[in-house]
This record gives C-alpha cells, sequence and structure tokens, in this order.
C-alpha cells in the first residue's frame, strides 16, 4: 500500500486516471505534480491542518487532485451534491467551515449563486475556464511552488448525509497524526477482492460526492491501479467501458444492476467482460432473484459490503457465503455488531433490531449536531454506533438487513419492511421502478402506498393495479400488499442510485394534509 506520490516515482508515465467519457488520460507524474501544487497553493491561502475546502464538481479528472491535495497536507475535503439548489450549496460551504471553495465552468452558473449566500472571504477557484467571482484553478496551481511539503499530515474527506430528515450533516472523523503515505492509512475494501493490487483497472461509474464512489477510486490510487471514471451511469455504456479499458473491478449500487439486466439481451450480452474479476455491490439492498441473475451471468466474481457513510462498522461477503446464506450481507471486517431493541437490550439470532457496531471508539461525529451524534449512540456503550438500519444476525454471525427504521411501516402492531415489497414488485416485467412507503391511517395507524413506474410501453390503469397486486399476493403475505399502487413517469432517484423515497412520502403526507 503507498499513495500517489509513490507511483509518480515508480510509475511515472502510468495512467492514474482515464475519463470514460472523453478518452482524458492523467499519468501518476501529472496526479502528483498538479496535487503538489494546490496543496501549496492552499498552504499560501492560510489553510492549516484541521482547516476544510469545498468542492463543487461534476465526475471531473480533477478532482481526484484536488482529493490528494487536501489529504496530504491535513484538510478535510466536503464535496458537494452538483443537484442542490445553491442555498443548499452554500450551506455546506459555510456548515464545512471551508476556507475555499472549488468548482467547475461547467457548475458555474450555480456556482456563482453561491457566491452571493456564502462569506466573501472565503477563496474561490474555477477549473476548466474563468467566471466573475473566481480565480482561474489552471492559472493559480500553474504559479504554485512544485516542491513536495516537508511535512504532509493525513486529511480527511467530511461527505454529508442524504439528509433525508432536515438539514443534512457532516459526517467528521477525527483526524489522526499520521503522515500520508502512512501504510495503515491507505487500505481499502477493495482488498478484499482478487487482483487487488497495481494492475487493477477499477470503473468508477458513480458521483464522487458520494463517499463509496471517491473513497474506493481514491482507495485504488493508492494500490497503483488506473481508475476510470464515468461522467454518469448508462447501463450500456457502463458495459462497453468494461469491455473497452478491461475493466478488473467496479462497484455499482443494486439499481444499476437492475438496469443492466433489463437492458435488451443483444445489448446486455455483446460485450466481452472476461477481465472483471471483482464487481462490488454496496448502498442500498439489493433484491436476491436480482443477485441470483447478476451471478448466474458473470459467475462467482460478485462480492457485496454493508456499511455507511460513518463508518460505524463494514460487513462483506463472497459469491459463494452469499449463495450459502442468501439475502444476507456477510460477516463483519470491521466492528462487532449487535443487534438490540429499544432500550438498547441486545436480541438473540433471529430477532430482528436497531444494528449497531462495536468499535475501540466512536469513528465518527455529526459536524456541529450534538443531537444527531448522541442519538446514533447506543443508551449504554458510547463506542457501539448506529446509522438507523434494523437487521438481525443468524446463528453464524452472517447479518441480514430488513429496512431502514425511518422506512418501517407499522400496521395494526405489525412491523412491515418496504424493501421487502420493493424487492418483489421490481422483479416483475412491467415495473421499472418502484417505492413503498407508509401513509397514516385512523384505524390500523398506517397503511401500505406503493408508487410505481412502469416500465416503457406499459399503460398504467386498474387492470395494471390488480395484476401488480396479484403478484405481490403469490410471494409474500397478504397484510404486506399495498392498499393503493399509484403510478409515475419517474421516480426520484440521486444520481448514486438511491431512492429519495422521503420526497415521494412527503408529498404524500402534504397532499393528505391539505385534503
Amino acid at each position: 500500500m503507498s499513495y500517489p506520490g509513490d507511483f509518480a516515482k515508480s510509475t511515472p508515465d502510468k495512467a492514474a486516471i482515464i475519463s470514460a467519457t472523453t478518452g482524458e488520460r492523467v499519468s501518476y507524474a501529472e496526479l502528483d505534480d498538479r496535487s503538489i501544487r494546490l496543496a501549496n497553493l492552499l498552504r499560501e491561502f492560510g489553510l492549516v491542518k484541521g482547516d476544510s475546502i469545498a468542492v463543487l464538481a461534476e465526475n471531473h479528472v480533477r478532482y481526484y487532485e484536488l482529493y490528494w491535495a487536501a489529504i496530504r497536507v491535513g484538510l478535510y475535503i466536503a464535496p458537494v451534491n452538483t443537484h442542490l439548489a445553491a442555498e443548499e450549496v452554500a450551506y455546506q460551504v459555510t456548515d464545512s467551515n471551508s476556507k475555499v471553495f472549488i468548482s467547475t465552468l461547467a457548475m458555474a452558473d450555480l456556482a456563482q449563486q453561491v457566491l452571493e449566500l456564502i462569506d466573501p472571504s472565503v477563496r474561490t477557484l474555477l477549473i476548466d475556464g474563468t467566471a466573475a467571482g473566481f480565480a482561474s484553478y489552471e492559472a493559480a496551481i500553474a504559479g504554485a511552488s512544485a516542491e513536495r511539503p516537508p511535512r504532509q499530515p493525513r486529511g480527511e474527506a467530511m461527505v454529508y448525509s442524504s439528509g433525508t430528515t432536515g438539514r443534512p450533516k457532516g459526517i467528521k472523523r477525527p483526524l489522526r497524526d499520521i503522515e500520508v503515505d502512512d501504510v495503515a492509512a491507505n487500505g481499502t475494501l477493495m482488498m478484499l477482492t482478487p487482483g487487488a493490487d497495481a494492475s487493477a483497472v477499477y470503473l468508477n461509474p458513480a458521483p464522487l460526492y458520494h463517499s463509496a464512489a471517491l473513497f474506493w477510486s481514491t482507495g485504488v490510487h493508492s494500490l497503483g491501479g488506473t481508475v476510470v471514471v464515468m461522467r454518469k451511469f448508462d447501463p450500456a455504456e457502463f458495459l462497453s467501458a468494461i469491455e473497452r479499458y478491461r475493466v478488473t473491478h467496479t462497484q455499482v449500487v443494486p439499481t444499476m444492476l437492475i438496469r443492466v439486466l433489463k437492458l435488451p439481451p443483444e445489448h446486455r450480452l455483446k460485450c466481452d467482460l472476461s477481465s472483471l474479476v471483482g464487481l462490488v455491490h454496496a448502498a442500498a439492498p439489493c433484491p436476491p432473484e436480482v443477485k441470483e441473475q447478476i451471478i448466474d451471468w458473470l459467475g462467482p466474481v460478485v462480492y457485496e459490503y454493508y456499511g455507511g457513510s460513518e463508518g460505524s462498522g463494514i460487513t462483506w461477503i463472497t459469491t459463494d457465503q452469499w449463495l450459502a446464506h442468501r439475502g444476507s450481507v456477510g460477516r463483519p471486517v470491521i466492528g462487532t455488531p449487535h443487534i438490540c431493541d429499544e432500550l438498547g437490550t441486545e436480541l438473540p439470532a433471529g430477532t430482528p433490531g436497531t444494528v449497531y457496531f462495536e468499535q475501540p471508539r466512536a469513528p465518527f461525529e455529526y459536524h456541529g449536531d450534538t443531537e444527531k451524534t448522541r442519538a446514533s449512540r447506543h443508551p449504554l456503550h458510547d463506542n457501539w454506533t448506529a446509522i438507523g438500519d434494523v437487521g438481525y444476525l443468524d446463528d453464524e454471525g452472517y447479518l441480514y438487513l430488513t429496512d431502514r427504521r425511518s422506512f418501517m411501516i407499522i400496521s395494526g402492531g405489525v412491523n412491515i419492511y418496504p424493501a421487502e415489497i420493493e424487492n418483489c414488485l421490481v422483479m416483475h416485467e412491467k415495473v421499472a421502478d418502484v417505492a413503498v412507503f407508509g401513509l397514516p391511517d385512523h384505524e390500523m395507524g398506517e397503511f401500505v402506498q406503493a408508487v410505481v413506474q412502469l416500465a416503457d410501453g406499459v399503460q398504467p390503469g386498474t387492470g395494471t393495479e390488480t395484476e401488480l397486486k396479484a403478484f405481490i399476493r403469490t410471494h409474500l403475505a397478504g397484510y404486506k400488499v399495498p392498499r393503493r399502487i399509484d403510478f409515475r413517469g419517474e421516480l426520484p432517484r440521486m444520481e448514486t442510485g438511491k431512492l429519495a423515497k422521503y420526497l415521494l412520502r412527503r408529498e404524500y403526507l402534504e397532499d393528505s394534509q391539505k385534503q
């Protein structure tokens, strides 16, 4: 394990980054030089260990030099979701206490709106061009020193939570007293897959403001491998990129797998994917039927992990382990899992409860929110942390997730997990996407509501609703069948592929209050 500066010496001309969209290549020597120059520029700006910079950028090859510049001078880098409104971006820039705000020409319109809402003392840089209020990034680093800093204390990323309730909060890990080239600091989960070394070619299809995309792809730089970065996910282009660049590893979310499987067979099966040795999925529960189809197609190269941006704990499972423990997200590789009830009492194997992970010390806090930080801790053990998921352990210590606690439906005193219903419905040939959530009911407490995006060419109507309800009833208990199924042209999803279910539920709740 190392970091890009070492590979700039040993393999200077090797591609550290390739844009799958434009074909642009950045060598290790270029990545190291440009991140050194930016690091020195940030020091010239007066930033010191523990300070922050904010980045609003699309999946750009320059994103990685911004990351490594911050990391090599002990700063926090706060990646900002590119789909936010100006006020939301400004909130994160301000909340993170960022002293520098970096954006791109493609985001210039939004970035300029942000300038009107943040402290004028924040230094600003723009990549790929110029705009009022921003200095040229290229000109600024060209004039900065190319001398490697004598000390390179390791920084961290401060990723903001999704913000499903209230304002999002920065997930802040304490800085360690180590250098950027410390071997222990550069570990990556990808090392659990075969071929995780300098020969790895990693395809990143997810937005870099998302923690998994950023951490996995920069972890590849710690191995000396090559990162191929997509501007955004497209199922056909994803498969083509694997073939074109002989990709060995990639990480996806289940929605991406579903969209790949729903490609016409002539598109899906024409690409040569034989180079792939590790397809990893995470970030949301994967319908078992989807995973089985992927395994049948690609073979035993499918891996899964469970963990949040908080780093509370991580589990890992291989193809063979999953086939023997269908539906599990694996056994722990970081932290010790505990399943507890509302009072914090540990529950026996097979009983669902809040998932906590025990570590020697709590690995995170929510920046500026002591109440949310406190709520993430176990009532009796401050080093047991939870991120809101519900699940259970089997007798062999494999973890199974049921749903997010905030999405659980309680109808007539019975717990109903929307993910189970969603996993069933999405397998119907007429369904492209689905969201299930609970709505208030005077008699039962809550009832089950489903919202479905139909496949191309399928017409909505009572006949389709009846057919889908019958399909669910053949696979699940009757009380899990939605009372209502509504149809939409498209469901709100984040660019990461996660369903923004809270937006739908909020809309329905507001409509019911008006009525």
